[in-house]
């Protein structure tokens, strides 16, 4: 048995979650923030099997999307520092980040 925690971006989590019902897979879906971009990511928290473990991750990658997004960095306040306003710069967002952990013991009251 494995836990798998999969951050995704929200702009994905719709399409994951609908792959996963379709897939049988059960899954709990929590919101939170990133703290780069201070943007909205989805957490999947999903209990399985050793044997589909392998089948989750695939769901994941291919929908789990890397798109480029412009970020305005915050503005330092430094009055040692340069003075220049910060510009927009493009970053790479999206994607997914997975941790799978063993699993002691699962129980379902």
């Amino acid at each position: 048995m494995k836990l798998i925690l999969a951050i995704v971006q929200d702009k994905d989590s719709n399409l994951l979650s609908s792959q996963f019902i379709d897939a049988n897979i059960q899954a709990t879906k929590l919101s939170t923030t990133g703290g780069f971009l201070k943007a909205g990511n989805t957490t999947f928290i999903i209990g399985i099997a050793d044997d589909r473990v392998d089948e989750v991750l695939k769901i994941i990658k291919e929908t789990s999307q890397t798109r480029q997004q412009f970020m305005t960095p915050p503005v330092n306040l430094d009055a040692t520092s340069d003075s220049s306003m910060a510009y927009p710069v493009e970053v790479q967002v999206g994607g997914a980040t997975v941790f799978v952990l063993p699993i002691e013991a699962f129980h379902r009251f």
